[in-house]
């Protein structure tokens, strides 16, 4: 009887051994683990934060044309990228005259804002194309209630040529490109824009903002 009993037990034994080594001995009695797998987390696609172009709603403007707009002109091309006006007392105004030296005169008379540019300029002809002493007359012109917006030195750039920063004096030969800021000054509000490109006999314009009623 003890061998039987003893017996037995060690069936019983080797039959629990065997399952822990993940072998099925009865099918009909032994349920199989399924090991479920870990879900892959999809993570969300983040949405890109829209470039501020221009800030003309500040002042009520509805733009008929959105920025980035080209002209072109004789081979000549100017593209706007961005428009900023500010009051010539403000934070933003008064540390771009100091860190660039715009001339004071220009705001000692009846400036209300300043406009600041982001311009990209591009010489698809087959000559020099510049605005230095040699060749003064402005190329293009931004031109807001019948007027063009003028031009304010930037002293401390106004010696180099093809800044980066604050541009007056330029040069492009054949083929070259040139991004670069530029500021320009209003003595009243704004109510329209257009910009205009004069060069080698051509001629293009486009309207930014319309004038109220047309």
């Amino acid at each position: 009887m003890k061998r039987v009993v003893k017996a037995t037990l060690v069936a019983a034994m080797l039959f629990s051994v065997v399952l822990g080594q993940g072998v099925v001995v009865n099918a009909e009695t032994v349920t199989p683990v399924v090991t479920a797998k870990p879900t892959a987390t999809v993570k969300p696609t983040a949405t890109p934060t829209p470039i501020m172009r221009d800030n003309l709603s500040k002042f009520g403007l509805k733009k008929d044309l959105e920025l980035p707009v080209t002209i072109s002109a004789g081979g000549l091309s100017y593209t706007l990228e961005k428009l900023m006006v500010y009051d010539v007392k403000s934070k933003d105004a008064q540390e771009l005259i100091k860190k660039y030296g715009y001339r004071e005169q220009v705001f000692k008379q009846a400036t209300k804002y300043m406009v600041w540019t982001k311009i990209t300029i591009a010489n698809d002809s087959q000559k020099l194309v510049q605005q230095t002493s040699k060749s003064p007359t402005s190329k293009w012109i931004i031109n807001t209630n019948g007027s063009n917006l003028a031009g304010s030195m930037p002293k401390l750039k106004a010696d180099e040529i093809n800044s980066k920063e604050a541009l007056w004096n330029w040069k492009l030969q054949p083929g070259q490109k040139l991004s670069t800021y530029q500021m320009y000054v209003s003595t009243e509000d704004i109510t329209n824009l257009k910009i205009l490109i004069y060069y080698g006999g051509g001629f293009d314009e486009k309207i930014i903002v319309k004038r109220q009623g047309e």
